[in-house]
């Protein structure tokens, strides 16, 4: 086919009436034509036209207009493979926007006439490109029996390894058939790490010859880096994902021993693929770390092994002597990255270390104070500790502008370090009383000091309370400030004034001032008026931030004036505001669980609290803010425990789900709840999967603990 045969009508279609990403598709003629011609722009034209019918792996109408064109663009032999891999992400993703489910595969599909032929191309890539997108298809009437035939026909390993995997993608028994007999180590690697994953997706038992295939393959990325298939990049990562999630114990115990015999391989490569699997396994399975650590432990000196033994904490334990002696020796990256898991692990054997290379254990000290510790838990306090911190801020605060920024300024570097060290003290509160002056030294420069100040004065002689006091009041017009001098004196003047310039029209702080008077109470009545005539302001239109406003703002009314009848109109259009609009749900979220501060007076919200039950994302907080507002004699105790177990399984929420879950009560559970609630608690798959990398493995071991505390409670 000629390129001008490929793009005829195309100037003549009506671009107009379908739409993109970024609206109206009318560039998409011209799009479409500078990647077809090639030259300089043809690679912007296809970086625009993945952007705009393949954004973020969503599809479009316009996708669906565009299809045609790809295909004959592809069949004329100009920029087939880029072509061909095009239409098989539209053919690929089930993220549609506001088309019919399926019709954008099927304007792909309806294209196999064309695209067949391309299987038997002479460039084995094209031949590639076209068996990955004749597998997304998913057509068992043209592209199945194409590509079985070219499989049996096919002799390049990296072709058949993708035909193989496309056939699974359109036949799994049939292909599952065919991968049995690819297995064995003769079999070119490409092809046998295919018919690993047409057993995996066909649900196979999972059996030896499995488990030689791919330690045989270790390190497999560069393998995998020769197909298409995107879930495929990782092999051992993914291998082990899809077992743990059957869910079973064997296919447990197979996944967590091919991770074991993966990570004592003594190849670097094989066993930096095996590390970054365990970490995946111990993301998912709650007794891989156990099963894990002998293995893990002696590659602490390797950095994905050291962070994961951190993420473990105190579950990893056995680990500690190797930390000690690693982050013992010289001063190196390998030294600070392993004192940093030993923080984590076992902060007590870590403080001396720390305090004995306090300036040179960056990673460890940020570690120590608090960025990777769970808040409940802070860093022990350690006499020789504090006086390395101590030290070290006194020379901060000797420290002359001369050398910093041209605005005499402390450098990023210099902010980062000195918060680590307040940090430190604030969470140590009264016992780092003696570093009180080295903070008030080191305020004028850097002002977050003032809550560690606030922090370690509470408690301690007048004296140290008035040194505190005088170091807070030179600068008590910044909220901030005022908020550590009222923590520590209850002064309320400097409060007020920070708070009155906070919501000032136009200023920037509304939210944290609304807040900070929410905490007074009746005791801000005076400023009323000022929070009032912030809710007044001028909205161009609603966003999350704008709600948040005016969340913040009525709670803190209703926290001073206790007058309902003024902060539940507002309550509910934040709610409103927020219906139906994904962007918005967690701010309906947070409106739901901070609602229940209202108690009984924030009943007229029962209704619209209810419409999120429905919501696995929103159920949890709605469940709170309900058992807080609604009569409790109209409540269904049963649906509400219902909606907070089901965003704990799907999830969603289950942070929220386990509060939700032990403000219900044992009462609120029917049998066949409890029994899903202990399959929650007790079960080896974690419920958090989502969040802070560093902090879901702890997370979820709280989280059993608190599911498991409702059991207890039913028992």
């Amino acid at each position: 086919m000629e390129l001008p045969t490929a793009l005829a009508g195309l100037d003549e279609h009506p671009w107009a009436t379908v739409r993109h990403a970024y609206g109206p598709a009318e560039d998409l003629p011209g799009l479409l034509r500078a990647f077809a011609e090639g030259g300089e722009g043809a690679d912007e034209a296809l970086d625009e036209l993945y952007g705009s019918i393949v954004h973020q792996g969503t599809v479009y109408a316009a996708g669906i207009d565009a299809a045609p064109y790809l295909a004959r663009i592809a069949a004329s032999g100009r920029q087939t493979v880029d072509a061909l891999l095009l239409l098989g992400c539209l053919a690929e993703s089930e993220d549609e926007h506001a088309v019919e489910p399926g019709a954008v595969r099927a304007a792909v599909t309806a294209q196999l006439p064309l695209l067949v032929p391309l299987l038997a191309d002479e460039d084995a890539a094209v031949r590639q490109a076209a068996g990955w997108t004749a597998g997304h298809t998913r057509d068992a009437r043209t592209a199945l029996p194409a590509v079985r035939a070219r499989l049996a026909a096919e002799t390049e390993p990296a072709v058949r390894a993708e035909l193989l995997t496309a056939y699974s993608r359109l036949d799994r028994a049939g292909a599952v058939a065919e991968a049995r007999a690819l297995l064995g180590p003769d079999t070119p690697a490409p092809l046998r790490l295919a018919a690993v994953f047409a057993s995996l997706d066909a649900g196979e038992p999972w059996l030896a010859a499995h488990r030689d295939a791919v330690l045989g393959l270790l390190p497999a990325s560069e393998t995998a880096r020769s197909g298409h298939s995107d879930e495929h990049r990782e092999p051992l990562r993914t291998i082990v994902g899809i077992l743990l999630r059957r869910e079973t114990g064997t296919d447990r115990e197979s996944a967590l021993a091919l991770v074991d015999a993966a990570l004592r391989d003594e190849r670097p490569e094989a066993r930096a693929e095996a590390l970054w699997a365990a970490d995946h396994a111990c993301t998912l399975s709650r007794s891989a770390p156990r099963r894990l650590i002998p293995a893990i432990a002696p590659l602490a000196a390797d950095r994905t092994a050291a962070q994961l033994l951190g993420k473990l904490g105190p579950a990893a334990a056995g680990a500690a002597p190797v930390l000690a002696e690693l982050a013992a020796q010289a001063d190196d990256e390998a030294a600070d990255q392993a004192l940093a898991a030993l923080v984590l692990v076992a902060p007590r054997t870590a403080a001396p270390l720390l305090a004995a290379a306090l300036g040179r254990r960056p990673r460890a000290m940020r570690y120590a104070a608090g960025s990777h510790a769970p808040a409940d838990a802070p860093f022990p306090f350690a006499p020789d500790l504090l006086a390395a911190v101590r030290a070290r801020l006194a020379a901060k605060a000797m420290e002359r502008p001369e050398g910093r920024k041209d605005c005499g300024c402390p450098t990023t570097e210099d902010h980062n370090d000195t918060a680590q060290l307040v940090h430190l003290l604030r969470q140590w509160g009264p016992q780092a009383v003696e570093a009180l002056p080295e903070l008030c030294a080191v305020l004028p420069r850097f002002q977050y000091a003032a809550t560690a100040i606030t922090a370690v004065a509470v408690g301690t002689g007048p004296e140290q309370r008035e040194q505190a006091a005088t170091a807070l009041r030179a600068d008590a017009g910044k909220l901030f400030m005022a908020q550590a001098l009222h923590g520590l004196t209850g002064e309320t003047e400097p409060l007020f004034a920070a708070a009155e310039a906070a919501l000032a029209p136009g200023a920037r702080g509304v939210v944290e001032g609304a807040r900070a008077l929410a905490g007074l109470g009746p005791a801000a009545a005076r400023l009323a008026p000022v929070l009032r005539t912030a809710l007044g302001r001028a909205v161009d239109r609603d966003t999350t931030p704008e709600l948040d406003t005016d969340l913040a703002l009525a709670l803190a009314l209703w926290r001073i004036t206790g007058e309902a009848a003024e902060v539940v109109p507002v309550l509910a259009s934040v709610l409103d505001g927020s219906e139906g609009r994904p962007w918005f749900r967690w701010t309906a979220a947070r409106a739901a669980r901070e609602i229940a501060a209202l108690g009984p007076a924030g009943r007229p919200l029962t209704a619209r609290l209810q419409t999120l039950l429905d919501d696995p994302a929103q159920a949890p907080s709605a469940v709170l803010g309900l058992l807080a507002v609604a009569d409790p004699a109209a409540l269904d105790h049963a649906r509400l425990a219902e909606a907070a177990l089901h965003s704990a399984e799907t999830r969603a929420d289950p942070r929220g789900a386990g509060a939700a879950l032990r403000a219900l009560g044992a009462t609120a559970l029917t049998p066949e709840q409890h029994d899903r609630l202990a399959a929650l608690a007790t079960g080896d798959r974690r419920l958090i999967v989502s969040g802070s990398d560093h902090a879901m493995i702890r997370e979820d071991e709280q989280l059993r603990a608190a599911l498991a505390s409702v059991l207890d409670r039913v028992g």
